[in-house]
């Protein structure tokens, strides 16, 4: 259920860097620590919001801070791991009424451009696949920290969001509320450097 944004996600959501690669440094995801997220959130026929995560997801990217404008990311999230805390609802918004998971297992997200917007802000360009269908999203990051941690690594954070339209990844949205065409896709996480 994720448009043009993050996912990954999103999102997303992330890899920053590529400046010759050599000097760029690369980041795994901390999903093993539990120190990343891809969320969502959607309105409940307008008179709610539904909230889910996805919980099994992997990811890297590459950072930078002397040239953000090179950096990127690149994340795989399982359809399939997406909790809402409701097993009936997580049942149906798998089913092939929405997600569809047996049939697309994987969303994707890979970044084809940066844009820096401010100091520690920007925009992440790139591919989102899911539900079998491929959308070019944009997604405000920001850089919310970095530096060594207490056991001897060294980690930088991000966190964005973006709005995805579910009909642009062809999913049928005509029987339910025209608030509940958009989701607002949330991702925030730590990589330590490799």
């Amino acid at each position: 259920m994720l448009k043009k944004t993050a996912f990954a996600t999103a999102i997303a959501a992330a890899s920053l860097a590529t400046f010759s690669q050599a000097q760029a440094a690369e980041y795994q995801i901390d999903t093993e620590g539990q120190h990343a997220f891809v969320q969502f959130k959607i309105s409940h026929l307008g008179f709610s919001y539904i909230l889910g995560t996805f919980e099994e997801f992997d990811g890297q990217f590459s950072y930078d801070p002397e040239d953000l404008e090179a950096s990127s990311v690149e994340m795989e999230v399982q359809v399939s791991s997406l909790n809402t805390n409701h097993a009936e609802r997580d049942r149906h918004f798998l089913s092939s009424d929405f997600l569809d998971a047996s049939e697309y297992p994987t969303a994707t997200f890979t970044s084809t451009g940066f844009e820096s917007t401010g100091e520690n802000e920007g925009v992440v360009i790139g591919e989102l696949t899911l539900h079998g269908e491929t959308q070019e999203i944009e997604m405000p990051v920001t850089l919310m920290g970095e530096g060594d941690d207490p056991w001897g690594n060294y980690r930088a954070g991000f966190e964005g969001s973006t709005m995805l339209t579910l009909d642009d990844f062809g999913i049928d949205m005509s029987d339910f509320p025209e608030s509940m065409h958009e989701l607002e896709l949330y991702v925030t996480f730590e990589g330590i450097r490799q």
